[in-house]
């Protein structure tokens, strides 16, 4: 995992305190840390050296947005390059989402990376929804219930959690993910895609000894409440210059109906200052980290413009 040049602060914003770290010079990007810009990568909530609040009611969309925002305003800011880039999970993305669609005066332009912008659907609740397709086992259902895992279960869940989308592109196949076949126990661990360390694993399993899973979780747990909460914005768009990049082995790409949605109009639609779609060969989930290179060419290439 490479650190040089990298500098570590913690930021008040939105009455908590929120870890960020920065490198570089020049204009700043909220993403990417290369080429001439001013990087700047916050750990969202929850998550890393980031407060975690325990209430479920503290991760509405609202809180989220409103911590973004509030970083830009501390980081004398007008507006800023947004990278939804993220290790290992699809809240950065859905996150930077919902500032640009809530908040587009504070954004330039948007590179998002992995998960497409899903408008919101009146008559469709996500957890219900979910519940009704999959069942009661699918991993975001079962996260509806309490409790907390910590010690030698968080380096075995870390490092078979971040696995799942590695296997499940190989499997092809939900049903890995969906009986939990995937997340094993301490004594069954499943092995590493070349882009990951074990330095890796051992860096965010330290950093889920400190905070537990219930921050990460609590963002699952909030779906149905966000749903309602953002019903102001049922058919609004998102109104942002925008590049989407995905890799074309990344499971949620494979979502019934998701293929379509990108490609016939329907993510143009809903965004439509989208300036390109970018489907990365021989790619899954975790494509920033599969492909950093290639994905920080074609980040640098859009922003550039801006």
């Amino acid at each position: 995992m490479a650190t040089e040049g990298i500098t570590h602060r913690t930021v008040p914003v939105n009455g908590i305190n929120m870890h960020v770290a920065e490198k570089g010079e020049g204009p700043t990007i909220v993403g990417l840390a290369a080429r001439g810009y001013r990087a700047v990568a916050p750990d969202l909530r929850g998550f890393g050296d980031t407060d975690a609040q325990p209430s479920v009611e503290a991760y509405s969309i609202f809180h989220l947005v409103g911590d973004l925002v509030a970083l830009i305003d501390a980081l004398g800011q007008e507006q800023l390059c947004i990278a939804g880039v993220r290790r290992g999970a699809r809240l950065g993305a859905i996150v930077a989402w919902h500032l640009c669609l809530f908040r587009p005066d504070r954004v330039k332009a948007l590179v998002n990376i992995s998960v497409a912008f899903s408008p919101r659907k009146p008559n469709a609740k996500p957890v219900e929804t979910l519940r009704s397709i999959y069942g009661d086992e699918h991993y975001i259902a079962r996260f509806q219930f309490s409790g907390t895992r910590r010690s030698r279960e968080v380096v075995c869940e870390t490092r078979n959690g971040i696995c799942a989308q590695e296997a499940l592109r190989v499997s092809d196949t939900w049903s890995v993910l969906l009986d939990g076949g995937v997340i094993g126990s301490p004594d069954h661990q499943v092995p590493l895609p070349p882009w990951l360390s074990e330095e890796d694993i051992r860096y965010f399993a330290d950093k889920f000894e400190q905070s537990g899973f219930t921050g990460g979780i609590n963002y699952y747990r909030s779906l149905d409440r966000n749903w309602e909460l953002s019903a102001p914005w049922t058919g609004a768009q998102v109104k942002v210059p925008t590049k989407f990049i995905v890799g074309d082995l990344d499971l949620s790409y494979h979502t019934p109906g998701v293929q379509n949605f990108i490609h016939k109009g329907g993510l143009k639609k809903f965004v439509p200052l989208l300036e390109e779609v970018v489907v990365m060969e021989g790619v899954g989930h975790f494509l920033n980290q599969e492909k950093p290179s290639e994905t920080t060419d074609h980040i640098f290439d859009f922003i550039k413009n801006f």
